[in-house]
């Protein structure tokens, strides 16, 4: 869900002007943007879904099924995308970043990317499919923004030894991000398929 520039920005802002504001506003715009896909997702389940939802005991079964073709596609998509390896030109004007587009690249890089809509959208409909209250997605959502956090934590207590470092680590995930999400995506994939059948 991260890979890519959702990843990388957190990096090139904890190296930016206005660090400590800039993550801090990062994060918030990326935690407001899942939660929001999530809980929409997750309503849309609950309406349609099962527990007297309005098309009844099958419909389980059917949020299951859209769950794992959001999720192939998802899987697909990652796969194809691979070998673009080259952040947008955008990325290099995050070191002037202010909190305020922090804020806005935090909610729109995680709120409307394909693969991280997909992803949300499959965690709110399996909750809704499991009848599991939405607070259940609070996990996700939490580990989803440490990870964003990592950059600007590492800043916090590593120091310089983490600013000189960041560079290496933002090379080495604009080249393997692909590989982290498709092992995501394939235990997604690998629970979802253990409820469809199980």
């Amino acid at each position: 869900m991260i890979a890519g520039p959702q990843i990388l920005s957190p990096i090139f802002l904890a190296t930016s002007e206005q660090w400590r504001a800039n993550s801090a506003a990062y994060v918030l715009g990326a935690s407001l943007s899942i939660s929001l896909v999530v809980v929409i997702a997750y309503l849309f389940g609950n309406r349609f879904g099962a527990g007297g939802g309005l098309l009844g005991a099958s419909a389980k079964q059917l949020l299951y099924v859209l769950v794992l073709v959001f999720l192939l596609y998802a899987a697909v998509d990652t796969y194809r995308k691979r070998n673009v390896s080259k952040p947008p030109a955008w990325m290099g004007k995050l070191t002037n970043a202010t909190p305020q587009l922090s804020l806005k690249l935090g909610f729109l890089l995680l709120g409307v990317f394909p693969t991280d809509i997909v992803t949300s959208v499959s965690v709110g409909t399996y909750l809704a499919a499991n009848g599991d209250p939405v607070t259940d997605a609070a996990g996700f959502v939490l580990l989803t923004l440490f990870i964003l956090a990592v950059p600007s934590l590492s800043v916090s207590l590593l120091g310089e030894r983490a600013e000189a470092a960041l560079p290496r680590v933002r090379n080495w995930m604009n080249e393997n991000s692909w590989v982290i999400s498709e092992a995501v995506i394939l235990l997604f994939v690998a629970l979802t398929l253990q409820n469809l059948f199980g």
